[in-house]
């Protein structure tokens, strides 16, 4: 009679103890440590990357306009007028500290930032962006 009410109890048991509940949420906390730690690495290496590839864009742009110019009717003038032709909006998330100059620049990307700055071109050369 007394093992029949001990399996009874033990059938209607629901739910968790505290212990349980807290061992899980120790757990879940630990999990959520190290994953936002990962994340804020992952994104700072994201933004310095983006930086790279927009000072890869921005030489591509410069080469691109300076044999387009180059090839024109007029011909290669100066300096000022090539820089004054290329696309210097690099989209969404860059931004220019002060705006692109003939000289360089600072360009930033969320939280990371680079300084540039640019070799005047030429007529036997483009223009060159470099990172300080």
């Amino acid at each position: 009679m007394i093992h029949g009410r001990v399996c009874l109890i033990l059938k209607n048991r629901k739910g968790f103890t505290l212990i349980e509940i807290m061992a899980v949420m120790v757990i879940i906390s630990v999990l959520a440590g190290v994953g936002v730690r990962k994340f804020d690495e992952i994104s700072g290496s994201a933004s310095a990357k983006a930086l790279e590839q927009g000072l890869s864009e921005l030489n591509s742009r410069e080469l691109l306009t300076w044999a387009l110019v180059k090839f024109s009717d007029q011909g290669w003038v100066t300096d000022e007028a090539l820089f004054a032709q290329i696309d210097k909006n690099m989209g969404a998330g860059y931004q220019w500290a002060s705006g692109p100059a003939t000289t360089g620049g600072s360009l930033h990307m969320t939280s990371a930032s680079i300084t540039l700055t640019r070799t005047p071109s030429t007529v036997s050369s483009a223009g060159k962006w470099a990172a300080n």
